[in-house]
């Protein structure tokens, strides 16, 4: 048999917020406002499988932005993300709406218990048939360490060293019953093979946990892992356990430079390369002309408001940034202890200065504005040419794509580009099966592997 063409992977990058990750959104003219209601999702799941997404996924954080200026009313006031409902609800609503877009939702390894997790994730996997995916975060700062009863957040490195072992749990306790231990006979008083379910029995570093689990396997094997892992550690984290892979790139070269990095360290850690999807963030600003696209732009620039920067970034650095002078350099103090070391990274190599300022921060970072991710403006055919561009040219597997504003930016890129990539053969005109490994391509993990998993490293 042929074998079939290589085909992006779509992925709609959501907030179960007032707003999409864009904190401007919510002011765009167009964007509806009825955010704390299941329509507003379900409006939009149903505009994401017509247009043949993969899986749309939510992003998360566990506290209210409150470290600019150590305080909240700037972030209530002009609603930067100041909403956060919990996105394993919401994406089961738009499980409700839907049989085969997949739906993802963050979890935190710090502040959860592995088998909550694993269990909350396992059911949701049962009831979607198939179609759950985990994004797997460490947090990362200390608004979200005061919501859990901790006085501040874990040291980086440490965060991922539980995270590790977190992971092991989870694994082992989704590996506890065979596929074939449900037996269900009604006549014989055989309800499923004790044989076939396992205790877990594990102690460790950071966690006890004995089992055995009481959620039995979903069509998946288990969900798909989703990872944005992209500091030293993170990246480490992300090529053992990450199956789709969210990253965020400067430029095309860079991305092509990090993709090949990031393939070469998976297989060796001893992982099939083809079996991680790797897709870069983007915006996509579709019009039937260039200028009219151009005119979109626009309106969507005019809704981001400085406070949005320096609210997120203190949010993503838990470091308050509007106790520097905005021009002073951070020390190297003051950068070492940053929470996300990846973005840190990514400002000092994109400002050339080994101690960037505050204005270095937002000025590179494009933080609370379309220039934080890459943006895809112009008609159909110039949009489907970029994105050829970045799949075919060996950056990418295929896109995140975060949204302007809810829904029309789904509803323009399903309605205008979606067909253009179909015409090129780069995007599928259907799903390939019902559970979102099948439509991803991505092998269905057995439960013996899910054990194997379970050991930590120096034992496996």
């Amino acid at each position: 048999m042929p074998k079939q063409p290589r085909q992006m992977a779509m992925v709609a990058f959501l907030q179960a917020q007032n707003c999409s990750n864009l904190p401007g959104s919510w002011r765009h003219p167009s964007s509806m406002t009825d955010m704390m209601s299941p329509d507003y999702y379900q409006r939009i799941a149903r505009v994401l499988e017509d247009g043949k997404f993969h899986m749309a996924f939510f992003d998360d954080r566990l506290a209210m932005p409150d470290i600019y200026g150590n305080d909240f009313r700037n972030t209530v006031a002009h609603g930067v993300r100041a909403v956060k409902l919990d996105p394993v609800s919401v994406m089961l609503a738009m499980a409700m709406v839907t049989s085969r877009l997949g739906l993802g939702a963050t979890y935190s390894t710090t502040y959860y218990e592995p088998y909550h997790v694993a269990r909350v994730f396992a059911t949701a996997d049962l009831m979607t048939k198939g179609r759950v995916a985990w994004n797997v975060v460490t947090s990362l700062n200390n608004s979200e360490a005061l919501n859990f009863g901790q006085d501040e957040h874990l040291e980086h490195d440490l965060r991922y060293d539980r995270a590790d072992e977190f992971m092991e749990v989870v694994m082992g306790h989704w590996g506890a019953w065979d596929d074939d231990a449900l037996i269900q006979d009604k006549e014989g008083d055989h309800f499923a093979d004790p044989d076939k379910v396992r205790r877990l029995d594990h102690k460790g570093k950071f966690f006890n946990s004995r089992g055995p689990f009481t959620v039995p396997r979903s069509p998946q094997g288990h969900p798909v892992l989703l990872q944005a892992g992209q500091s030293g550690r993170g990246k480490a984290f992300a090529t053992r356990w990450g199956e789709v892979i969210f990253v965020v790139y400067p430029s095309l070269e860079a991305g092509k430079k990090q993709y090949r990095e990031f393939k070469d360290a998976v297989a060796a850690a001893g992982r099939d390369p083809d079996q991680v999807t790797v897709a870069p963030a983007c915006y996509v600003i579709p019009a039937e002309s260039a200028d009219m696209a151009a005119e979109k732009k626009a309106i969507i620039e005019s809704t981001a408001r400085p406070i949005d920067g320096l609210t997120l970034l203190s949010e993503v650095l838990n470091y308050d940034l509007g106790r520097k002078p905005y021009d002073e350099p951070l020390t190297d103090a003051e950068l070492a202890g940053l929470s996300w070391q990846g973005f840190r990274d990514r400002v000092i190599t994109l400002s050339g200065k080994k101690n960037p300022s505050v204005r270095d921060f937002v000025e590179v970072s494009g933080r609370g504005t379309i220039r934080e991710h890459h943006a895809f403006v112009g008609t159909p055919k110039m949009i489907a040419d970029q994105m050829e561009e970045w799949f075919v040219g060996g950056a990418c597997d295929g896109f995140v794509m975060a949204a302007t504003h809810m829904p029309g930016s789904y509803e323009d890129f399903v309605r205008l580009v979606v067909p253009e990539l179909q015409r090129r053969g780069l995007y599928h005109k259907d799903y390939a099966g019902s559970t979102l490994r099948e439509n991803l391509g991505i092998a269905r993990p057995t439960a013996a592997q899910c054990r194997d998993y379970a050991r930590p490293l120096q034992d496996a």
